[in-house]
């Protein structure tokens, strides 16, 4: 598999071996490389397997604002996690005539898109990529265990804090604005993640 390392290959090898349908999360800090990683499994494996990120319940800007959340958006308590264990278990169970649609959140208008991704019966691996797989807290505490797989996506910090910097300017901020927002939103949210690395299943560092 082109842009997967062996042991990467080898864990998807046995993953699948019994040809069933499994679920496999990668999770890390915002900026890790995680989206890049699923893309490159996704581009390995074909029809074999499906991409349905955790971003696609993102709680509207709209519910936001009336939460009051709008700027720590991104935290555990700004997705639907229970919507999202949901989903998750409706992949588990998916049937042979059942297809599956799934949530994904648009950067260019900051917003998640309901029913943008289709799940085919016959798609093997589902992939499932974002920073609180491993949370505890809430509803977050059923994802886990929904998964056959969790890999903790790790990179340097500086590259990453660079990363999220030229992504928050790409989709409008200032670049004062984007360092404030990396630093009093993205920080806490990346620890509160990395502390949740221990109980990965297999730990790989993205340079």
């Amino acid at each position: 598999m082109n842009g997967i390392g062996i042991e990467e290959r080898r864990r998807i090898d046995a993953l699948l071996a019994d040809g069933r349908r499994k679920l496999l999360g990668l999770v890390g800090a915002p900026g890790a490389g995680k989206s890049t990683l699923a893309a490159a499994l996704l581009a390995a494996l074909g029809e074999r397997a499906q991409v349905v990120p955790m971003d696609g319940f993102h709680l509207a800007n709209v519910e936001l604002q009336r939460l009051g959340r709008t700027d720590r958006k991104g935290a555990p308590d700004t997705f639907d996690s229970a919507g999202y264990v949901a989903l998750l278990q409706r992949l588990r169970t998916q049937g042979d005539d059942d297809i599956v649609y799934a949530p994904e959140f648009r950067r260019e208008i900051e917003e998640p898109v309901a029913g943008a991704i289709a799940v085919l019966p016959a798609t093997q691996l589902v992939i499932t990529e974002g920073n609180y797989l491993l949370h505890d807290g809430g509803a977050w505490a059923g994802v886990a265990g929904l998964l056959d797989e969790i890999w903790y996506v790790d990179v340097n910090e500086a590259l990453r804090e660079a990363r999220l910097v030229r992504r928050h300017r790409q989709f409008g901020r200032s670049e004062e604005a984007a360092l404030a927002w990396v630093e009093q939103t993205d920080a806490p949210n990346a620890r509160l993640i990395a502390a949740t690395r221990v109980r990965a299943h297999h730990v790989l560092t993205l340079d």
